[in-house]
Protein backbone atom coordinates (compact mmCIF):
# COMPACT_ATOMS: atom_id res chain seq x y z
CA UNK A 1 0.00 0.00 0.00
CA UNK A 2 1.26 3.29 -1.03
CA UNK A 3 1.37 6.59 1.10
CA UNK A 4 -1.20 7.83 -1.28
CA UNK A 5 -3.18 5.27 -0.50
CA UNK A 6 -3.34 4.85 3.21
CA UNK A 7 -4.59 8.72 2.65
CA UNK A 8 -7.62 7.76 1.33
CA UNK A 9 -7.97 4.73 3.44
CA UNK A 10 -7.33 7.34 6.68
CA UNK A 11 -9.94 9.70 5.02
CA UNK A 12 -12.25 7.24 4.93
CA UNK A 13 -11.92 6.59 8.40
CA UNK A 14 -12.12 10.05 9.18
CA UNK A 15 -15.97 9.98 7.51
CA UNK A 16 -16.84 7.25 10.00
CA UNK A 17 -15.14 9.13 12.74
CA UNK A 18 -17.34 12.15 11.67
CA UNK A 19 -20.29 10.10 11.67
CA UNK A 20 -19.94 8.83 14.91
CA UNK A 21 -18.49 5.37 13.86
CA UNK A 22 -15.40 5.37 16.32
CA UNK A 23 -15.43 2.31 18.29
CA UNK A 24 -15.96 2.88 22.23
CA UNK A 25 -13.29 3.56 24.49
CA UNK A 26 -13.34 1.38 27.09
CA UNK A 27 -12.11 1.10 30.40
CA UNK A 28 -9.77 -1.71 29.88
CA UNK A 29 -8.07 0.77 27.37
CA UNK A 30 -7.92 -1.98 24.62
CA UNK A 31 -4.58 -3.14 25.80
CA UNK A 32 -4.16 -6.25 23.38
CA UNK A 33 -5.44 -9.33 24.26
CA UNK A 34 -5.02 -9.62 27.69
CA UNK A 35 -7.51 -10.40 30.44
CA UNK A 36 -5.43 -7.12 32.47
CA UNK A 37 -5.06 -4.49 33.41
CA UNK A 38 -8.59 -4.45 35.45
CA UNK A 39 -10.30 -1.45 35.47
CA UNK A 40 -12.50 -0.15 38.01
CA UNK A 41 -16.01 1.83 37.11
CA UNK A 42 -15.41 4.71 34.39
CA UNK A 43 -11.78 4.80 33.39
CA UNK A 44 -9.46 4.29 36.20
CA UNK A 45 -7.05 1.35 35.30
CA UNK A 46 -5.32 -0.54 37.62
CA UNK A 47 -1.54 -1.26 36.75
CA UNK A 48 0.46 -2.96 38.77
CA UNK A 49 4.50 -2.08 39.17
CA UNK A 50 5.82 -5.59 39.03
CA UNK A 51 4.34 -6.09 35.82
CA UNK A 52 6.39 -3.32 34.39
CA UNK A 53 10.39 -3.93 32.34
CA UNK A 54 12.79 -1.49 32.07
CA UNK A 55 13.14 -0.78 28.49
CA UNK A 56 10.41 0.07 26.03
CA UNK A 57 11.08 -1.92 23.24
CA UNK A 58 7.70 -2.20 21.14
CA UNK A 59 8.48 -2.28 17.87
CA UNK A 60 5.81 1.06 16.85
CA UNK A 61 6.98 2.58 19.77
CA UNK A 62 11.16 1.76 20.86
CA UNK A 63 12.91 4.22 22.61
CA UNK A 64 16.26 3.21 22.97
CA UNK A 65 18.15 5.57 25.65
CA UNK A 66 19.98 8.02 23.37
CA UNK A 67 18.18 7.77 20.24
CA UNK A 68 17.05 10.86 18.83
CA UNK A 69 14.32 12.04 16.31
CA UNK A 70 14.13 15.04 13.95
CA UNK A 71 11.31 16.54 12.70
CA UNK A 72 10.08 19.57 10.54
CA UNK A 73 6.70 20.73 9.99
CA UNK A 74 4.96 23.35 10.63
CA UNK A 75 2.53 24.46 13.71
CA UNK A 76 0.68 27.60 14.31
CA UNK A 77 1.43 29.14 11.18
CA UNK A 78 4.80 28.96 11.57
CA UNK A 79 7.68 26.39 10.36
CA UNK A 80 9.16 24.54 13.19
CA UNK A 81 12.22 21.73 13.82
CA UNK A 82 11.28 19.38 16.67
CA UNK A 83 14.46 16.96 18.69
CA UNK A 84 12.91 14.24 20.44
CA UNK A 85 15.54 12.70 22.67
CA UNK A 86 15.19 9.56 24.94
CA UNK A 87 17.60 10.44 27.96
CA UNK A 88 19.10 8.35 30.54
CA UNK A 89 16.95 9.61 33.41
CA UNK A 90 13.95 7.74 34.82
CA UNK A 91 11.34 9.12 37.21
CA UNK A 92 9.07 6.75 39.44
CA UNK A 93 4.71 7.41 38.99
CA UNK A 94 2.37 5.11 40.76
CA UNK A 95 5.24 3.26 41.47
CA UNK A 96 6.40 2.49 37.81
CA UNK A 97 9.66 3.27 36.68
CA UNK A 98 8.94 5.12 33.78
CA UNK A 99 11.73 6.52 31.12
CA UNK A 100 11.88 10.56 30.50
CA UNK A 101 11.69 11.61 26.79
CA UNK A 102 12.37 15.40 25.98
CA UNK A 103 10.71 17.01 22.75
CA UNK A 104 11.91 20.34 22.29
CA UNK A 105 10.37 22.57 19.62
CA UNK A 106 11.89 25.60 17.87
CA UNK A 107 11.09 27.85 15.24
CA UNK A 108 15.03 29.81 13.70
CA UNK A 109 16.53 28.88 16.73
CA UNK A 110 13.72 30.56 19.46
CA UNK A 111 12.08 27.53 21.13
CA UNK A 112 8.64 27.49 20.52
CA UNK A 113 7.91 25.02 23.53
CA UNK A 114 9.46 22.32 25.80
CA UNK A 115 7.83 19.04 27.06
CA UNK A 116 8.90 15.90 29.39
CA UNK A 117 7.13 12.88 29.04
CA UNK A 118 7.36 9.94 30.58
CA UNK A 119 6.58 6.60 29.44
CA UNK A 120 6.84 2.73 30.46
CA UNK A 121 5.90 -0.82 28.81
CA UNK A 122 4.38 -3.46 30.20
CA UNK A 123 5.41 -7.23 30.22
CA UNK A 124 2.87 -7.91 27.38
CA UNK A 125 4.70 -4.86 25.13
CA UNK A 126 2.15 -2.42 26.00
CA UNK A 127 3.28 1.49 26.37
CA UNK A 128 1.72 3.26 29.12
CA UNK A 129 1.61 6.98 28.72
CA UNK A 130 2.50 8.36 32.72
CA UNK A 131 2.46 11.97 32.33
CA UNK A 132 4.26 15.17 30.60
CA UNK A 133 5.37 18.45 31.90
CA UNK A 134 5.01 21.05 29.24
CA UNK A 135 6.00 24.82 28.73
CA UNK A 136 4.94 26.92 25.56
CA UNK A 137 7.02 30.08 24.81
CA UNK A 138 4.26 32.30 22.95
CA UNK A 139 5.77 35.45 21.23
CA UNK A 140 4.16 37.60 23.35
CA UNK A 141 2.75 36.76 27.35
CA UNK A 142 3.52 34.20 29.25
CA UNK A 143 4.53 30.75 29.44
CA UNK A 144 2.19 28.52 29.15
CA UNK A 145 2.12 25.21 31.00
CA UNK A 146 -1.74 24.18 30.49
CA UNK A 147 -1.74 20.17 29.25
CA UNK A 148 0.70 19.00 31.96
CA UNK A 149 -0.44 15.92 34.30
CA UNK A 150 1.18 13.57 35.83
CA UNK A 151 -0.83 9.80 36.43
CA UNK A 152 -2.28 10.10 40.62
CA UNK A 153 -1.98 13.26 40.96
CA UNK A 154 -5.30 15.81 40.24
CA UNK A 155 -7.18 12.20 39.52
CA UNK A 156 -5.41 11.46 36.33
CA UNK A 157 -5.29 8.32 34.81
CA UNK A 158 -2.16 7.10 32.68
CA UNK A 159 -3.13 5.87 29.30
CA UNK A 160 -1.95 3.81 26.25
CA UNK A 161 0.56 5.51 23.16
CA UNK A 162 0.71 2.37 21.60
CA UNK A 163 -0.35 -1.26 21.98
CA UNK A 164 1.26 -4.54 22.23
CA UNK A 165 -0.60 -5.79 19.65
CA UNK A 166 -1.92 -2.95 17.13
CA UNK A 167 -5.40 -4.02 14.99
CA UNK A 168 -8.08 -2.46 13.29
CA UNK A 169 -10.20 -0.49 14.86
CA UNK A 170 -8.93 -0.15 17.92
CA UNK A 171 -9.46 2.54 20.07
CA UNK A 172 -7.68 3.51 23.21
CA UNK A 173 -7.43 6.72 25.14
CA UNK A 174 -3.96 7.99 25.77
CA UNK A 175 -4.34 9.90 28.53
CA UNK A 176 -6.73 11.02 31.26
CA UNK A 177 -6.98 14.42 32.83
CA UNK A 178 -10.49 15.61 32.93
CA UNK A 179 -10.40 19.02 31.03
CA UNK A 180 -6.77 19.13 30.55
CA UNK A 181 -5.72 16.09 28.85
CA UNK A 182 -7.98 14.13 26.87
CA UNK A 183 -6.43 12.56 23.88
CA UNK A 184 -7.88 9.46 22.20
CA UNK A 185 -6.55 7.38 19.44
CA UNK A 186 -7.96 5.03 16.93
CA UNK A 187 -5.79 2.68 14.54
CA UNK A 188 -7.14 2.66 11.08
CA UNK A 189 -4.62 1.00 8.99
CA UNK A 190 -1.85 -1.66 9.20
CA UNK A 191 0.38 -2.81 6.44
CA UNK A 192 1.77 -0.22 3.58
CA UNK A 193 4.63 1.92 2.26
CA UNK A 194 5.45 6.08 3.53
CA UNK A 195 8.73 7.66 2.36
CA UNK A 196 10.42 10.82 4.03
CA UNK A 197 14.19 12.56 4.05
CA UNK A 198 14.43 10.01 6.59
CA UNK A 199 13.95 6.78 4.27
CA UNK A 200 11.34 4.22 2.67
CA UNK A 201 9.19 2.48 5.80
CA UNK A 202 7.16 -0.36 5.37
CA UNK A 203 4.92 -2.39 7.37
CA UNK A 204 3.40 0.77 8.42
CA UNK A 205 0.87 1.91 11.22
CA UNK A 206 -1.67 4.59 10.50
CA UNK A 207 -3.66 6.02 13.91
CA UNK A 208 -6.20 9.18 13.85
CA UNK A 209 -6.17 11.03 16.99
CA UNK A 210 -8.71 12.89 18.61
CA UNK A 211 -9.49 14.77 21.98
CA UNK A 212 -13.10 16.26 23.06
CA UNK A 213 -11.30 19.64 23.90
CA UNK A 214 -10.17 20.13 20.54
CA UNK A 215 -13.55 19.16 18.85
CA UNK A 216 -12.84 20.69 15.31
CA UNK A 217 -9.31 18.69 15.23
CA UNK A 218 -8.31 15.31 14.41
CA UNK A 219 -4.95 14.34 13.59
CA UNK A 220 -3.09 11.48 11.77
CA UNK A 221 -0.05 9.53 12.61
CA UNK A 222 2.20 6.94 10.89
CA UNK A 223 4.54 4.44 12.63
CA UNK A 224 6.90 2.45 11.54
CA UNK A 225 8.55 -0.73 12.85
CA UNK A 226 12.12 0.12 14.70
CA UNK A 227 11.63 3.81 14.58
CA UNK A 228 8.16 5.14 15.74
CA UNK A 229 6.87 8.33 14.18
CA UNK A 230 7.70 8.74 10.44
CA UNK A 231 4.78 11.33 9.92
CA UNK A 232 2.12 13.22 12.10
CA UNK A 233 -0.38 15.57 10.24
CA UNK A 234 -3.94 17.35 10.97
CA UNK A 235 -6.35 16.00 8.57
CA UNK A 236 -9.00 18.30 10.11
CA UNK A 237 -8.47 21.63 11.50
CA UNK A 238 -5.47 24.26 11.72
CA UNK A 239 -2.51 22.99 9.22
CA UNK A 240 0.34 20.97 11.32
CA UNK A 241 2.58 19.06 10.05
CA UNK A 242 5.69 17.13 11.32
CA UNK A 243 7.50 14.64 9.22
CA UNK A 244 11.11 12.85 10.60
CA UNK A 245 13.81 14.03 8.70
CA UNK A 246 16.57 12.36 10.63
CA UNK A 247 17.05 9.29 13.35
CA UNK A 248 19.89 8.53 15.34
CA UNK A 249 21.04 6.58 18.19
Amino acid sequence: MTALAATALAAAALAALSAGLLPAVTARAQAGDQSRPQARAGYEPVLDPADFVPVVSNPYFPLPRGRTWVYRGMKDGVTQVDRVHVTGRTRVIEGITATAVTDVSTHRGRVLERTTDWYAQDRRGNVWYLGERTVAFPRHGKPDRSGSWLAGRHDAEPGLVMTAHPRVPQAYRQEYLKGAAEDTAWTVIRGGTVTSRAGTFRHILVSLEFTRLEPGVIDQKIYAPGVGIVLERAVRGPAETARLVRITG
